[in-house]
C-alpha cells in the first residue's frame, strides 16, 4: 500500500463531505439507528455505537444531535427497519466497486444504485464477484501534524492494544485492525489522546488498478458522483489507484 497517501484521500473526501452536511449527517443517523437497534442505547456497553458517536464528532456532529439520534432510535425500535445491502460490480476499465448501503426500501436503491452504474457505463454483478479482491479491515488513520508521539511510540501503542499493521505515509500513519478487534484499538488510542482524522471498517484492494483513459475516469467518476449523492450510499469502495 506504500505509495498511495491514504491521508490525502482522508481529507479529499472529508472536504467533500463538509460541503454536505446533510449527507454525511444523514448517514451517521443512520448507522446511530442500526447501532442502537443491535446493541442498545448505552455506548458504555455497545461498542459499535461508540464507534459512530466518535466517527460523528470527527464530522463535527453536535452533541445534541448526537443524544437525540440516540434517544430516537431508543424510542422506535420497533419502527427502524433499515437494511444493510451491499452492491459489487464493475465500472469502466474494470474498476472493482463495491457499494453499502442502509435502506428502508430495498427497490429503490437497487434501482439507483444499478442506474449510477449503467450511466457510467459500468455493471452490477452478483454478490462476491469483486469482494474477493478486497480485505476487511478496521483502518485508523492520524494526521503527522496532530500526533504529538514519534512513530515508534504510536506503532507500540497500536500494536500493544491490538492493531495487526503501522505504516507511514509522508503525511500520515495508518493503523490496521482485524473487524473484530477495531473498537478496542480505537478506544485505547482514544485514551492515550491520539488525535484520528479517520477510524472506520473499511474495504482495502488486494491489488490497485491504474485508469489513464480520461474518457473512462470520466464515465467512473459519474458513477462514483451519483453513488455519493445517494442518501442510502454509505460507503463507496474501489481498487482505482489514485
Amino acid at each position: 500500500m506504500s505509495g498511495h497517501s491514504k491521508f490525502a484521500n482522508i481529507k479529499h473526501k472529508k472536504e467533500k463531505n463538509d460541503a454536505a452536511k446533510g449527507k454525511i449527517f444523514t448517514i451517521i443517523g443512520r448507522e446511530i439507528a442500526i447501532a442502537v437497534k443491535e446493541g442498545g442505547p448505552d455506548p458504555n456497553n455497545n461498542s459499535k455505537l461508540r464507534d459512530v458517536i466518535a466517527k460523528a464528532k470527527a464530522n463535527n456532529m453536535p452533541n445534541d444531535t448526537i443524544d437525540r439520534g440516540i434517544k430516537k432510535a431508543a424510542g422506535d425500535l420497533g419502527s427502524v427497519n433499515y437494511e444493510r445491502v451491499t452492491y459489487e460490480g464493475y465500472g469502466p476499465g474494470g474498476i472493482a466497486i463495491i457499494v453499502e448501503a442502509l435502506t428502508d426500501n430495498k427497490n429503490r436503491t437497487a434501482a439507483n444504485v444499478r442506474s449510477a452504474f449503467t450511466k457510467g457505463s459500468g455493471n452490477i454483478g452478483t454478490q462476491g464477484c469483486v469482494s474477493y479482491m478486497f480485505d476487511q479491515k478496521g483502518q485508523i488513520i492520524i494526521d503527522r501534524e496532530e500526533c504529538d508521539l514519534d512513530a515508534d511510540t504510536l506503532m507500540m501503542t497500536a500494536l500493544d492494544a491490538g492493531a495487526e499493521d503501522f505504516s507511514e505515509e509522508e503525511d500520515s500513519f495508518e493503523i490496521l485492525t482485524d473487524p473484530e478487534d477495531f473498537s478496542a484499538v480505537r478506544q485505547k488510542l482514544e485514551e492515550e489522546g491520539i488525535v484520528m482524522a479517520s477510524a472506520d471498517i473499511t474495504m482495502i484492494p488486494q491489488n490497485y488498478v491504474a485508469l489513464t483513459d480520461e474518457a473512462l475516469l470520466r464515465q467512473l467518476n459519474r458513477t462514483l458522483d451519483l453513488l455519493d449523492d445517494d442518501d442510502d450510499v454509505q460507503a463507496v469502495y474501489t481498487n482505482l489507484d489514485e
